[in-house]
């Protein structure tokens, strides 16, 4: 069992979602539910097509951590 570390992101027509540890699984959905469905179902035939191409199924278990910044005081000198 691997584990994925999914990003949703709020859009205009509902959610992104995005796998993380592998950046070509991209979904949309209306929802975050519909987005998170579509991204498991996104997930299942990447790992088939990889699979079946012989091709290496990158590797999951990402460590995620949030690193706050001020952004207005991003790039300015003192």
């Amino acid at each position: 069992m691997i584990n994925y570390t999914a990003k949703y992101i709020k859009i205009a027509s509902g959610y992104m979602g995005q796998l993380v540890e592998w950046p070509e699984v991209v979904t949309e959905g209306k929802d975050l539910e519909d987005c998170r469905a579509t991204l498991r179902d996104a997930l299942n035939e990447m790992v088939l097509a990889y699979t079946e191409l012989g091709k290496e199924v990158p590797l999951g278990n990402a460590l995620i951590e949030q690193l706050p910044v001020e952004v207005e005081h991003v790039g300015q000198t003192t």
